[in-house]
């Protein structure tokens, strides 16, 4: 009798009473959930389940090892929220996301292609550094901009796409406004004046491929308008100062202390346009402070001009909410927003609203750099923002930042004693600074070469000041987190 076969793509686990071998015999009474998870957790960091398996129903494998249901649903919950599995409704529970390798494993073989381990960490990086950053290998990234991407919600996208395809007309398929789809325009401009405080008419929004485009385009159009200065803070995102400089426009330094950026200091250097983060500094984490945003104000109402990157400011925990200086200052703020931290950075959708002068002007660099973004991308997420999915996304992130953030904060304290944490109240990273005499760059090159992946703070600051890290929580889950900083510890032992 022939036997049917199995196709190799079929990546499910059968859920006999071979499981994993597992024998809950082994568990410590009272701590079966833990036991559970902690096996499950370590099947996944050793291959046994790959990224992409299926988990057992939790009916199946409650009734396989003779336990009640919530043993077994309180495991697989603990492993969602440290982004390991997911929920698939009828597909089940899946596998998304490895840990770090369990201690004694041999790593996997790094694959081709990527600078040697460390080669990035250079005290003045180029503009590729991100692209060599993001390729070489690590068990565990803690870089500061990448978010929860286990946690993109597929089953809201894949409903809002089926609801989007099935009401799409023929002529939706063609070209499409360089401005952007008006259903996306007016999800945004709704967005924006319920979390944002900004009041916008749809018209008004130009919908762009992130924050970088809309950095490449207004830095063409102020430079056709004469400005060849765009002021940044200091210390401020390097990512973003490379854009500009791209496009030949000198980015002087102005200071930031615990009120957020330097008026005064903006003042004195005279540049006539500034690119800020102000509801959440980046790298530090402050927030511009009540008579900060007054002078900064009094400085545009001048003829300065504002260029506001709101690029994480939904992302907050202990703090109310901040207003966007977009939303007191219509005409003299230039306002880029994305769904980057809140979906994934490979949608590549983000919005951008200019001052009157202006909007036309970057329409035109917008038609003449693609003819607009991917409509059907648009569509999807004009869908997912009017249903409410957005909001209900961003209330799970939050509360699952929370916990790696917190994570982060307790595994500082144990293995980092001598650091200082800034910018905890919100965002998706932490910033330490060192009172230690040593070039973060050596710290973050040497905690590369033992498998972790963070940023040296001084690539983010034009002036030399302490040496610090800036450390991503968003992507990692708690016990990832612990065992990266402890590494980061046990590096700065060794340069100490």
């Amino acid at each position: 009798m022939s036997r049917a076969k199995t196709s190799p793509d079929d990546r499910s686990i059968t859920s006999g009473s071979d499981f994993l071998q597992l024998n809950i015999g082994d568990a410590p009474a009272g701590g079966r959930s833990d036991w559970l998870a902690a096996q499950l957790r370590l099947a996944i960091s050793d291959g046994r389940l790959p990224v992409g398996s299926r988990l057992p129903a939790t009916r199946v494998l409650a009734g396989e090892l003779r336990v009640s249901r919530g043993v077994v649903t309180e495991a697989y919950q603990r492993l969602n929220e440290d982004g390991h599995v997911a929920g698939r409704r009828r597909g089940g529970t899946i596998v998304v996301a490895a840990p770090a390798a369990a201690p004694g494993a041999v790593p996997p073989p790094a694959p081709a292609g990527p600078p040697p381990t460390g080669a990035v960490f250079i005290t003045a990086p180029g503009p590729d550094v991100f692209d060599s950053l993001r390729s070489a290998p690590a068990r565990i990234d803690l870089s500061p901009g990448v978010p929860d991407l286990a946690a993109f919600p597929r089953a809201a996208w894949l409903r809002a796409e089926r609801s989007v395809l099935g009401g799409l007309s023929p002529s939706d398929l063609g070209y499409g406004d360089p401005r952007g789809t008006a259903a996306l325009r007016l999800a945004v401009a709704n967005w924006l004046a319920r979390n944002r405080g900004i009041r916008v008419d749809p018209g008004e929004v130009l919908v762009v491929a992130g924050v970088a485009q809309a950095l490449g385009l207004l830095a063409q159009v102020l430079r056709h308008d004469g400005i060849s200065q765009v002021a940044v803070e200091d210390p401020g995102s390097l990512g973003a100062r490379q854009h500009l400089r791209n496009w030949q426009l000198d980015t002087p330094p102005i200071p930031v202390d615990s009120e957020g950026v330097r008026v005064d200091e903006l003042r004195a250097q005279g540049a006539p346009a500034v690119l800020l983060t102000p509801a959440h500094q980046f790298p530090t984490g402050v927030v511009l402070g009540g008579e900060r945003r007054r002078e900064l104000m009094r400085w545009a109402d001048d003829g300065g001009l504002i260029v506001e990157d709101d690029y994480d400011a939904e992302h907050r925990y202990d703090r109310p909410a901040v207003p966007a200086l977009r939303s007191m200052l219509a005409d003299r703020v230039c306002y880029a927003g994305s769904v980057s931290k809140l979906l994934a950075p490979a949608l590549r959708v983000g919005w951008m609203l200019a001052p009157a002068k202006y909007h036309d002007a970057l329409v035109a660099a917008k038609r003449y750099a693609d003819l607009g973004n991917a409509v059907l991308p648009q569509l999807v997420l004009a869908e997912l923002m009017g249903s409410g999915e957005m909001e209900r996304q961003l209330r799970f992130l939050r509360r699952r930042h929370r916990r790696r953030r917190d994570a982060m904060i307790d595994a500082i304290r144990t293995h980092l004693p001598g650091a200082v944490v800034h910018g905890a109240a919100a965002g998706l990273h932490l910033m330490i600074t060192f009172a230690a005499g040593f070039a973060d760059v050596d710290l973050a090159a040497a905690s590369l070469a033992r498998g972790v992946k963070t940023q040296p703070l001084s690539w983010h600051r034009q002036r030399p000041d302490q040496p610090g890290l800036v450390l991503g929580y968003a992507a990692s889950a708690p016990a990832d987190i612990a065992e990266g900083v402890a590494t980061i510890g046990d590096v700065l032992r060794g340069l100490s």
